[in-house]
């Protein structure tokens, strides 16, 4: 699909500026050491970057509900239940069947859940109930799977017993830690790939899904890196620049990025290769910088595409929730949805080359209004 949107986004490369003398024709650049000339180097010139390189990452929330401690292990005892009834029969020569306390627990559950604002001991003391009968679920379970002519699980059972498993371990060690941070925090059963991303937004401070990273060049979006885990962005700028160079055959002259971006190391790589990073220097700022904040001010607006591409993806394309279940058919539908967007600006830009070229010596108020649309 990569590939497939690269192809989609490709667009013609400027023409070269053709050499007004051309008598004076030779090498650019000739080692001044070797007086023959046959060695040549070329030295990478910042007057020839062209373009601008908008960066920019998002979160791709998954359809799962909003997850609490409380709410998952009570999921997780309603499924180890379930897995309970799938491993007994009567062959089993038991002369019972194991006991689970499901209607104990789950009135102990809705007493907490019920309650609009319950207090953070009560909260703890539930968690506390609710590990108690996983941790004896899971016993039964083990000792269930350990006796001779025991049903047989399916494999999307077997699985959701090992998330279990682990979700497990995860929430008794934050209830003895009383804490409620731990790495590689499981937040749903079902979709066990899915972590928690914190965007600090006003909206929601924490998101439950993918983070996209991408670079927009004229209104085409490229995914620079999709992962599930939280990761810094300004850590693939070098990557999106050089993606950049190879994609087009020369930098970029601006990257528009925000402030996370501006560290030294990338400040620094840019310097070396002309390229203007958005935003204001480092250190203290100059008397006179009118001309500065007048970039600036300029710099912001132009990266609204990137935002704008955000916002449009989320709301007609389904970015804001992706329904697929599979950790690799949610990232093909992250894709996807990307890559139909940039072929419908594509077709816009298309047609708006139509109506100017065949068009534009009968051009009317209508007209006019719909390139307008098109844009």
């Amino acid at each position: 699909m990569k590939k497939i949107n690269d192809l989609i986004c490709q667009s013609e490369k400027p023409e070269e500026p053709k050499d007004k003398d051309p008598e004076n024709k030779g090498p650019k650049d000739e080692d001044p050491g070797n007086s023959s000339g046959s060695d040549t180097f070329e030295v990478w010139k910042p007057d020839e970057n062209k373009g601008k390189l908008l960066l920019d990452a998002t979160c791709a929330p998954a359809d799962i509900r909003y997850p609490t401690d409380l709410s998952l292990l009570n999921e997780a005892r309603e499924k180890t239940e379930k897995t309970i009834d799938t491993l007994y029969n009567q062959d089993l020569g038991l002369n019972k069947k194991p006991r689970t306390y499901r209607k104990h627990a789950r009135k102990d559950y809705l007493k907490i859940a019920k309650q609009r604002k319950p207090h953070a001991k009560s909260i703890h003391k539930a968690i506390g109930k609710q590990l108690g009968y996983l941790r004896r679920n899971l016993n039964t379970i083990d000792f269930l799977l350990k006796c001779d002519g025991h049903g047989n699980l399916s494999n999307r059972q077997s699985s959701e017993l090992e998330t279990i498993r682990t979700l497990y371990a995860q929430q008794r060690e934050m209830y003895r830690t009383k804490t409620h941070r731990i790495n590689d925090r499981i937040v749903s059963i079902s979709q066990p790939h899915v972590r928690p991303i914190v965007r600090g937004k006003a909206r929601a401070e924490t998101e439950f899904g993918a983070k996209v990273a991408i670079s927009m060049v004229d209104g085409y979006a490229f995914i620079d890196h999709l992962s599930w885990d939280s990761f810094n962005e300004s850590l693939d700028l070098k990557q999106a620049v050089e993606d950049y160079k190879q994609r087009y055959g020369y930098y970029p002259e601006a990257v528009l990025a925000d402030q996370l971006y501006r560290t030294r190391e990338n400040l620094s790589f840019c310097k070396e290769h002309g390229i203007r990073l958005s935003g204001p220097p480092l250190g203290r700022p100059t008397l006179d910088s009118r001309q500065e904040k007048k970039i600036i001010h300029q710099d912001m607006k132009e990266r609204n595409a990137v935002e704008g591409g955000f916002g449009v993806c989320k709301r007609r394309y389904g970015l804001a929730r992706i329904m697929a279940r599979l950790k690799e058919t949610a990232e093909s539908v992250i894709a996807l949805q990307f890559l139909v967007m940039n072929l419908e600006h594509r077709l816009k830009a298309s047609l708006l080359s139509f109506y100017m070229h065949y068009l534009g010596g009968f051009w009317k108020p209508e007209l006019h209004c719909l390139c307008g649309c098109l844009r």
